[in-house]
């Protein structure tokens, strides 16, 4: 009986490590795209790190991503930009690769 419960322990501890990881990964993703956005329609410094900040909460407003996309979005289009809605979905698909790997190399 230890050995199971042994096995079910690591397995709730590796799900709660990979959980942890997918949060931090899409958080890391959500600043960078806020980044990215921010340059976009012409912020910088510490303009640019508050509106990251901003696109890390917005995600906290529904599940899945696309809360974030029609914020960045709403922003883009404020701003006059002529990115295309898939060149903004490439780029947060783009981020999510580029953050999962800045996390897991930590």
């Amino acid at each position: 009986m230890t050995t199971f419960n042994d096995r079910e322990k690591a397995a709730e501890a590796k799900y709660a490590h990979d959980e942890e990881n997918s949060f931090k990964i899409t958080v890391r993703r959500n600043k960078l795209l806020g980044l990215w956005v921010a340059e976009k329609i012409g912020k910088s410094g510490a303009s640019a790190e508050d509106y990251a900040k901003e696109v890390v909460k917005s995600d906290f407003d529904e599940p899945g991503d696309n809360d974030v996309f029609q914020k960045v979005w709403a922003d883009l289009q404020a701003a006059g930009s002529d990115l295309s809605e898939h060149q903004v979905r490439r780029e947060m698909d783009d981020l999510m690769v580029t953050a999962r790997e800045q996390i897991l190399s930590e």
